[in-house]
């Protein structure tokens, strides 16, 4: 009778069990491993420069300023071509380009200095040194095609070197003049080679803080108008990875994309098993001074946190919890304890 009341209770005992465990889904285990509270959201770690919300303010401050400056006065310089209109005088009127020097030539004048001067200067300049052949003379100056307003584009695109620009030309257009990425084979598959996380726009010697992604997309803001003489250079994107471990149906490591998300890596790894703890691990920083996030991915799926960002040879652990690890050990245990439901009920059956 004893043996028969035990093999009635352990159908109990495990379901009492299961609920025990099932309340612990949210394991601790894991909990002393995060240096702060802070990273607890994903919203924590959006920021994927971390910077604080003071230096971000002071990056869109710096920018707003840079779109507010006024367009500079166009100067004639060398290589441009212009048209010199002498009204009612049409032998005196050219079409020419400017001189390395910054002259052209002129019936009367010889050569004249227009180099650095603007269209209004220009043709000031002109008529004051017709009047003494011509009676009030009228002159205007017309720019043909300018050949000296230039910007540089270098490094990871497809046609680099220097591009004419107008008052115009913005980060974006200068960067499909230049063909866009380049491109590069990576395990027998053609990628972009350009990193533009970390592709720099120089003026005046000075780093602008524009981002080159959200100028490409169409952030008017960070898509700043190109100067003369402004230098870009396209970053070389390294072989950078991202892998993924833990309770996923598939762990692997993929190639690091811009812009690729937490979501988007769980689903190209096949999504997480049904033993997974309810937040992913993010370790970043490498190995050797590692930095781990604690991300709730319910919360995303949820809509109560949004999808996290990743950064080039992030690692994404993802737990098990505590119910899958109470679930293999009933796995292990079932077949014994139906043995021994099997063998009592028999034993009770003879003892009757």
């Amino acid at each position: 009778m004893k043996i028969a009341a035990f093999s009635r209770f352990l159908p109990t005992a495990a379901l009492i069990l299961l609920v025990g465990c099932y309340g612990d889904r949210l394991t601790g285990n894991y909990n002393g491993l995060f240096a702060s509270d802070a990273f607890e959201s994903s919203d924590a770690i959006m920021d994927e420069s971390g910077r604080d919300e003071a230096s971000v303010s002071a990056q869109r401050e710096q920018l707003e300023k840079i779109a507010a400056e006024e367009d500079l006065v166009y100067s004639i310089n060398a290589g441009d071509e212009i048209s010199v209109k002498v009204y009612g005088h049409e032998d005196l009127s050219l079409t020419t380009k400017v001189s390395p020097d910054g002259c052209i030539g002129m019936m009367f004048l010889g050569q004249v200095s227009v180099g650095g001067l603007t269209i209004g200067e220009a043709c000031d300049f002109i008529q004051k040194g017709l009047a003494p052949y011509v009676k009030h003379p009228v002159v205007g100056v017309a720019i043909v095609q300018v050949s000296s307003e230039k910007a540089t584009i270098s490094g990871a695109c497809q046609k680099p070197g220097l591009y004419d620009i107008s008052d115009s030309t913005r980060l974006a257009d200068i960067y499909a003049m230049a063909g866009g990425s380049a491109v590069r084979l990576f395990n027998g598959v053609n990628v972009d080679a350009a990193d533009l996380e970390n592709s720099v726009l120089v003026r005046d010697g000075e780093i602008l803080p524009v981002d080159f992604s959200k100028a490409i997309m169409g952030d008017r803001l960070h898509n700043v108008k190109i100067r003369k003489d402004d230098y870009l250079f396209i970053a070389q994107r390294m072989e950078s990875s991202v892998t993924i471990c833990g309770e996923v149906n598939s762990p692997h490591k993929r190639l690091y994309e811009p812009g690729m998300g937490l979501l988007e890596t769980l689903a190209s790894a096949g999504w997480m098993r049904e033993t997974h703890w309810s937040h992913v691990i993010i370790i970043r920083n490498g190995l050797s001074n590692p930095k781990m996030y604690k991300i709730d991915v319910d919360g995303i799926l949820a809509g109560r946190c949004r999808n996290v960002r990743l950064r080039p040879n992030d690692i994404i652990y993802v737990p098990r919890d505590n119910l899958a690890e109470y679930n293999v050990f009933i796995r292990k245990l079932l077949p014994t304890a139906q043995l021994i439901n099997l063998l009592t009920s028999r034993i009770s059956t003879i003892t009757q």
